[in-house]
C-alpha cells in the first residue's frame, strides 16, 4: 500500500523556507525552527506571506512535492508543481465518462448521504440518552428521511441533475439539524446555516478551513493516479475549479471534516475566544487556533479505518488516494463500478 507521507503547514508570517542538502528547513527571524527530510514530504502548504527559496521550489518540483500557497485565512492562491505526467489513456476514458456519468455520480452521492447519516447516527448513539426528547426525535426523523433519499438514489434511474437534487436535499436536512450535534455551551459556537466566502460564524470558519485542506489532499490524490482533477462527474466543469477533486471529497467530508470539527468544539479544544470577527462580518480563527486545528488534522489522518472495498485497514490520510485509485480502476475497466467509501 502507498506510504502516507507528511504535509508541512507553515503558518508563521515572514517565515522562510529553504533547501539544505536533502532537507527542507523553516526559519523564523533567521533562526531554524524545523528541519524535515525531503523524502518524507508529500506537500508543503503555506498561509500568508512566506518566503520560499528558488532552490527549494526546484527540488520540490523535481521530487513531486507540491507547494500550495494560501492567503492568511486559507483561501487558495496558487499551486506550484513539476510536470504532471498523467496517463493519456486513463484521461481519455475519464473525459468520455464525464458525458455519461450516472453510475459514478450515483456512487458518489450514495457515499456522501450514507456518511452524513452515519455522523447523525453516531451522535444519537453517543449522546442520545442525554438529549431532549424533541431533539432526539428530530435527529431520528432526519436519519429516516436521509435513508429514504439514499434508497431513491440507489434504486432509481435518475439523471445526473436529479441526483444532484437529491444530494442537495440530503445536505439541507443534514445542516438543518447540525446545531443539535454541537454540545458546547458557547452561544458563539452555535450553528445557524452554512455560509462561506466568507464564513459568517465560528463553525463555518472551522468547516471551511478544514474543507480547504481536504480539497488539497483530494486534488493531490487525483494527480497521483493520473486523473485530471479539473474534469468531474458530480460537479460541473468550471474554469479554475478542480471539479474531480471536489467530487472525490464529497463522501469524505462528513467523517473526516465534520466529525473532526464537532470533536474539537464538543471537547472544548476550541472555544469562542479562538475566533475573531472582521469588519466585513467574516469570522476567522486566531493563529493559535489554526495551529491547533492543523495538528488535529494531521493526527486525524493517521487514524486507521477498514476500507469497505479493499477489506483492509488504511489511515484516513490515504483514503483520498485509495478512492482515486478505485475510480481509475473503474475507468480502466478493471472493476465494474466505482465503490464509495462508507464510514461506520
Amino acid at each position: 500500500m502507498k506510504k502516507l507521507l507528511n504535509t508541512i503547514y507553515v503558518t508563521t508570517e515572514g517565515a522562510a523556507l529553504k533547501k539544505d542538502g536533502e532537507n527542507l528547513v523553516a526559519e523564523v527571524e533567521g533562526g531554524e525552527k524545523k528541519r524535515v527530510p525531503l523524502h518524507m514530504l508529500a506537500s508543503v502548504v503555506t498561509f500568508g506571506p512566506i518566503l520560499i527559496s528558488p532552490a527549494l521550489i526546484g527540488i520540490c518540483a523535481e521530487r513531486g512535492i507540491t507547494i500550495v500557497l494560501l492567503d492568511r485565512i486559507g483561501r487558495f492562491q496558487a499551486r506550484i508543481e513539476g510536470p504532471v505526467s498523467g496517463n493519456v489513456l486513463l484521461r481519455r476514458a475519464q473525459y468520455r465518462m464525464a458525458d455519461s456519468a450516472e453510475d459514478i455520480v450515483r456512487s458518489i452521492v450514495m457515499g456522501k448521504i450514507a456518511n452524513q447519516r452515519a455522523v447523525v447516527r453516531r451522535s444519537l448513539r453517543d449522546y442520545g440518552s442525554e438529549m431532549e426528547p424533541l431533539t432526539r426525535a428530530a435527529l431520528v426523523t432526519t436519519t429516516d428521511r436521509m435513508a429514504h433519499i439514499l434508497r431513491r438514489v440507489q434504486l432509481s434511474d435518475a439523471t445526473v441533475d436529479q441526483m444532484r437534487g437529491s444530494e442537495g436535499e440530503a445536505a439541507t436536512l443534514y445542516f438543518a439539524i447540525f446545531d443539535h450535534l454541537i454540545r458546547a455551551p458557547d452561544p458563539e459556537l452555535r450553528w445557524k446555516k452554512r455560509s462561506r466566502r466568507p464564513p459568517l460564524d465560528a463553525m463555518n470558519a472551522l468547516l471551511s478551513f478544514l474543507y480547504t485542506l481536504l480539497t488539497h489532499d483530494c486534488r493531490s490524490a487525483c494527480e497521483a493516479v493520473g486523473l485530471d482533477p479539473a474534469v468531474g462527474f458530480l460537479h460541473r466543469d468550471r474554469p479554475g475549479r478542480p471539479s474531480l477533486a471536489l467530487d472525490l471529497m464529497e463522501e469524505l467530508r462528513p467523517p473526516l471534516v465534520d466529525r473532526l470539527a464537532l470533536s474539537l468544539v464538543n471537547r472544548r479544544q476550541l472555544r469562542a475566544g479562538d475566533f475573531k470577527r472582521l469588519e466585513n462580518g467574516a469570522v476567522l480563527m486566531t493563529d493559535d487556533a489554526r495551529k491547533l486545528v492543523l495538528t488535529a488534522w494531521q493526527e486525524r489522518k493517521k487514524e486507521e479505518r477498514l476500507h469497505p472495498f479493499l477489506a483492509e485497514k488504511a489511515p484516513f490520510g490515504l483514503v483520498p488516494y485509495l478512492q482515486a485509485q478505485m475510480l481509475a480502476r473503474h475507468l480502466h475497466g478493471d472493476i465494474d463500478a466505482y465503490p464509495p467509501w462508507f464510514w461506520s
